[in-house]
């Protein structure tokens, strides 16, 4: 009320009015947080496991520079600067590791990432909404089956001695294969794994991609005389660019993140020259010996150079126009 009248004041005295104090920044957050204050509950359970599992660890990868005690604890151990970086870059089995971790990366980069968009693209074409439903949710089922699991079902099929993919071949009076103990397989064998497994999974939000774009469009395309392959390739996967890119971009950031529980399961003595990368190596020097610092270390190298990875995809894909994560 005495702001109305002040400004009424100043208009009737011919001086300029006096501006009204806007609300703060706390205030205004504090007003957006009351009126969606339910959505921020239903955040408040993922808000919290970031914060446990993600954030407050963070703070603990000086134990990097140092050489960690549980005994001493982060303070009182004694620093030891890049020691643990240099013992990692000159030791034989770094390149060993890189490279594995490489190929394994570039061969689900190049094999599996493409699948979800192929399957999602073929499943779009399905006008039976039965058939449809059924085969969305076969290709799903995998997902929820554990690596445990996987790996007993990947015996159970290409066990030299017990296989029943060698026992075809046994009863074809062909000789058997050893795919599990060959390293010429091993690499091939993860990404058919991954593939069969995620690829049903990976579909969802490329499909809820295709189901925002205009029916119109597809209704013009069939009019202009346009077919399957044509209307699929300008105007489905146009509307999948978008999410394609984003998603590339955040697998650019986990290239060095192979996966831990897949390799470590399908592992033997024979293939750990072509199955040894960064996460089995971290667990076996790292957790396994209690080199607590030396395994920080390669865990925060791997944490970098997904950084540059993604800054840098991110920034190619503003300066060329294309859709970016910020």
């Amino acid at each position: 009320m005495k702001t109305q009248e002040t400004v009424q004041s100043a208009k009737e005295s011919g001086s300029p009015p006096i501006p009204v104090r806007s609300k703060t920044k706390w205030g205004r957050i504090w007003s957006d947080v009351s009126r969606d204050k339910y959505l921020y509950v239903l955040a408040l359970p993922g808000l919290i496991f970031f914060i446990i599992f993600k954030y407050i660890p963070i703070t603990n990868l000086v134990i990097a520079f140092q050489e960690y005690s549980p005994y001493f604890g982060v303070l009182g151990s004694p620093w030891v600067g890049f020691e643990h970086f240099t013992r990692f870059f000159s030791n034989h089995d770094f390149w060993m590791l890189l490279r594995n971790t490489l190929a394994i990366s570039f061969l689900s980069l190049i094999f599996f990432f493409p699948a979800p968009i192929i399957l999602s693209l073929m499943l779009n074409e399905v006008r039976n909404s039965f058939y449809k439903r059924t085969i969305q949710s076969l290709v799903y089922i995998p997902h929820f089956l554990s690596w445990v699991l996987i790996y007993g079902l990947t015996y159970l099929m290409f066990s030299q001695s017990e296989g029943l993919f060698n026992k075809w071949l046994i009863s074809m009076d062909w000789e058997t294969i050893d795919i599990l103990s060959n390293p010429n397989y091993f690499w091939g064998m993860l990404t058919g794994q991954s593939i069969w497994k995620e690829v049903g999974w990976g579909t969802i939000i490329f499909l809820a991609a295709i189901a925002g774009v205009d029916p119109q469009l597809y209704e013009a395309a069939v009019m202009d005389g346009a077919g399957r392959m044509r209307r699929m390739w300008h105007i489905t996967l146009p509307a999948m660019r978008n999410v394609i890119l984003i998603l590339l971009i955040l697998r650019l950031g986990t290239i060095l993140d192979t996966g831990f529980e897949q390799i470590y399961l399908m592992m033997n003595a024979p293939v750990t020259n072509v199955a040894e990368v960064f996460d089995t190596y971290v667990y076996r020097v790292g957790i396994r010996q209690g080199e607590f610092s030396y395994s920080t270390a390669i865990g925060l190298f791997k944490s970098i150079v997904g950084v540059i990875l993604v800054v840098t995809a991110n920034r190619l894909a503003r300066r060329y126009g294309q859709e970016s994560l910020y």
